[in-house]
């Protein structure tokens, strides 16, 4: 006990602690944002525990008990998150766990600073005075929420965590899993919502996967990068010792001077790209560049470290 005490007020003293802190926070802003703003005055009932949340509370009231959507969304989480500290790790469960905490706080925040009844139009329920229109800006948020916390293994909670469990052992792309596991919660909606309302929800549904897929590609893109130099050593020390990253070197022959040359290669974030960009034009170290774009890696590919739990 002492030493997982010990090793969290470590974790408190990084840059990494609080920079993942700060994404949580504003992914899951976003998400109270997409949620209250857009989902609720709607009462679209897209493929997440929030719309779950939405249709078990509107049940509930009609016959006569009100409970919050913030505090629904909150008791259906604490079941999911006992799954995922048990199935998904201790990282991915605490930092879904303070996710998940703040969010009715947030849904609350937007209340208090913008009530959506003073946005609503005149003579619908509806933000932006088209279920359409809403649909697409609840999707468009949550999914960039969705992924963020991906991104940094974490997650915004509630079906996020059975969709991370699909992923996980079924490996499906992470925006197919919440598809999945989306669907049954959007045909409860025939519950509360109109067929036209339904399959609105469930085409939704369908629509976050694929933009989750989208940004998770754009967030977790890689460059390739190789690099052709006399000074390959010196290029090949900064890559390991100063960006902590693997490289490979490759003896190869020029076709035009049929000198032998040696090229290093390897697999960069944008950030660490600009960093070798900058150290070689620095360093006045000549060379020969090219770099393309990777989303996917497999395998072993080495990692900063990250805090732990």
């Amino acid at each position: 006990m002492n030493d997982i005490i010990k090793s969290s007020f470590d974790a408190l003293k990084t840059k990494q602690f609080w920079k993942e802190f700060s994404i949580i926070t504003l992914g899951m802003l976003f998400t109270a944002m997409a949620i209250y703003y857009f989902l609720v005055p709607s009462k679209l009932i897209i493929g997440t525990v929030s719309g779950l949340a939405i249709v078990v509370s509107e049940v509930l009231a009609a016959v006569g008990i009100q409970i919050k959507v913030s505090m629904m969304v909150l008791l259906m989480n604490i079941v999911l998150l006992a799954v995922a500290l048990a199935l998904l790790g201790k990282e991915f469960g605490a930092k879904t766990i303070y996710a998940s905490l703040i969010l009715g706080p947030l849904m609350d925040l937007c209340e208090w600073v913008m009530p959506y009844q003073k946005l609503i139009q005149p003579g619908t329920t509806s933000v932006m005075g088209d279920l359409c229109f809403d649909l697409m800006c609840f999707v468009v948020l949550l999914s960039i929420s969705q992924a963020l916390l991906f991104k940094i293994n974490a997650s915004t909670g509630g079906l996020d965590i059975v969709a991370k469990l699909i992923n996980k052992y079924f490996h499906l792309d992470i925006g197919d899993s919440l598809t999945i596991s989306g669907f049954a919660t959007c045909l409860t909606a025939f519950a509360i919502n109109p067929f036209r309302m339904v399959i609105i929800g469930l085409l939704g549904t369908w629509l976050n996967g694929l933009v989750v897929n989208f940004f998770t590609a754009t967030f977790n893109k890689r460059k390739r990068v190789c690099v052709i130099s006399a000074e390959y050593e010196r290029i090949r020390k900064f890559i390991i010792e100063s960006l902590g990253r693997g490289c490979s070197l490759y003896q190869l022959t020029g076709g035009y001077t049929g000198n032998l040359e040696t090229e290093v290669q390897a697999l960069l974030t944008q950030e660490e790209f600009a960093n070798l960009m900058e150290f070689m034009r620095r360093e006045d170290i000549k060379a020969f560049v090219t770099a393309s774009n990777i989303s996917e890696v497999y395998g072993i590919w080495l990692k900063p470290k990250k805090f732990r739990f």
